[in-house]
């Protein structure tokens, strides 16, 4: 859980941010952003929820009047880090934001959040038509991408969660299933791990395993082919993301992995353990990709590498930093995000090793724990 002193710390780095680059003020809508900075897990909904955070000023949360109580039980409320301003269903929502704001910040540049509905953007920019408008990402990006202790902890439960749904499905019934049995199953397992949603199942098998976001189909598993399993939820507001690939035998020897696949296993093996011991503070986050990439090119496997290596974790699966080429920024401590390199070939098969890493002072964290090697079951 994270205490509400690290809410007046967020608020705090999140003030000095908005003055370093001259901007008068966040508006945070419901998401990962308002989550962040107050603990507050809004409903998304039409009606207009919405942090304002001057530069310079106290913190308003801007609420309908029916969400009063939730918002009255977030953190950074409870911590008294916050005023609640609410509105009814007939008032203009955007009057309470502009009350919040202090004189001229509506005439300077506001920082509206990344995920805000268009609807709202619009009432706001007719509301304010001398402000410009930038996403609260330039403020924000930095400070979220850096993970504390709590949150690393909060990332390494969610993993454990994850990695005992992954060997729970490699130890069961497979063969004669359907993709998306599977898939159910998978769900319902995160969800009696502690994950409050299980946001994705990933079951794909034989050929299907070639598409790296395949959606699990009605397709039946049969002995002798490869699946790819990727799997992922929340758990206590941060996300687990785990892949591993498995290959059914139906208890038939014969029906083991054939030499290729083998082969093309063990350079993915490679490819992941090499990235993944790259990892220090100070390295680009490039050349982590790089590191992955040129494993699997070397092995004559570079055009079947069809995405990035990585992406960053936390209250959202997908967030900052991003390990792909271009990306010059440099890992730091705290860094937390994902190494999944795969290889695919279309209309047969297809691998991936994921884990979710942490940035330490002295190298790389895994925080999934389960083997990386090929899982050979028998799927009965």
């Amino acid at each position: 859980m994270i205490p509400p002193s690290r809410y007046a710390q967020r608020l705090d780095a999140a003030r000095a941010a908005l003055r370093e680059r001259g901007a008068s003020a966040l508006l945070i809508g419901v998401g990962p952003q308002l989550r962040w900075l107050t603990g507050y897990a809004a409903m998304p909904l039409e009606r207009l929820t919405m942090l304002v955070l001057p530069a310079d000023g106290p913190a308003t949360l801007v609420v309908p009047r029916l969400e009063r109580d939730p918002a009255g039980r977030a953190p950074a409320s409870v911590g008294g880090l916050l005023t609640i301003a609410t509105w009814g269903e007939t008032d203009d929502a955007t009057l309470a934001v502009a009350a919040a704001l202090p004189a001229g910040a509506e005439r300077r540049r506001l920082l509206l959040s990344d995920h805000l509905w268009a609807l709202h953007v619009v009432r706001l920019q007719a509301r304010f038509p001398g402000a410009s408008f930038g996403l609260a990402t330039e403020a924000l990006r930095e400070i979220r991408a850096v993970k504390d202790a709590d949150e690393i902890g909060l990332l390494r439960a969610a993993g454990a969660g994850a990695d005992a749904v992954v060997l729970a499905i490699a130890a069961g019934r497979l063969v004669g299933r359907t993709e998306a049995d599977v898939a159910r199953e998978v769900r319902e397992r995160l969800l009696d791990e502690g994950h409050e949603l299980a946001e994705f199942a990933i079951v794909g098998s034989g050929p299907n395993s070639a598409s790296p976001h395949h959606e699990a189909s009605p397709r039946v598993i049969g002995a002798g082919e490869a699946i790819v399993l990727d799997l992922g939820g929340v758990r206590e507001g941060y996300c687990s993301d785990t892949t591993r690939t498995l290959w059914v035998t139906g208890g038939d020897a014969s029906q083991g992995p054939e030499p290729a696949f083998r082969a093309l296993y063990d350079v993915l093996q490679r490819s992941q353990a090499e990235a993944t011991a790259a990892v220090r503070p100070g390295v680009a986050c490039e050349g982590i990709d790089a590191v992955a990439r040129g494993v699997i090119a070397a092995a004559g496997y570079g055009e079947q590498f069809i995405h990035r290596t990585g992406h960053g974790i936390g209250l959202e699966v997908h967030e900052e930093p991003y390990l792909v080429a271009g990306n010059a920024e440099a890992l730091r401590v705290g860094h937390a995000f994902s190494i999944e390199p795969g290889i695919y070939l279309e209309g047969r098969y297809g691998a991936r090793i994921e884990d979710i890493v942490a940035c330490a002072a002295d190298g790389p964290d895994p925080l999934n724990r389960t083997p990386r090697d090929l899982y050979v079951v028998s799927g009965l």
